[in-house]
């Protein structure tokens, strides 16, 4: 039985560009009751992307919260469908660590602050 090591590598050097988000539209969902109520934030979560551009879910952490545990759990749970060009060393695609900040604002906040 060979056992499998659930650590992410990491690159030899830093990358030269950092991973880069490529979905069309944003798969996580601000939970209802917080958009309903104006509740805003700001999630950083700390990914591993592999060579391929997926993301490694066990690796997934909250590096900084917002705050709001539901606006956390959101980023958390949508996090698995975000999409990524991979990080790339040299010209090469790599696996690597990154922060990628998930912002939570309402459409009422975004055309008030005009």
């Amino acid at each position: 039985m060979k056992l499998v090591d659930r650590t992410p590598p990491r690159p030899a050097a830093p990358v030269e560009q950092p991973p880069v988000a490529i979905n069309p539209v944003s798969p996580v969902r601000y939970p209802p009751a917080l958009l309903a109520q104006g509740i805003e934030g700001r999630v950083l979560l700390r990914l591993f992307v592999d060579s391929a551009g997926n993301v490694i879910t066990d690796s997934t952490r909250i590096a900084e919260s917002s705050g709001y545990p539901a606006l956390d759990s959101a980023a958390l749970v949508g996090s698995p469908e975000l999409r990524f060009s991979p990080a790339l060393l040299q010209g090469r695609p790599v696996s690597a660590p990154f922060l990628q900040p998930v912002q939570f604002r309402s459409a009422r906040s975004s055309s008030a602050s005009r």
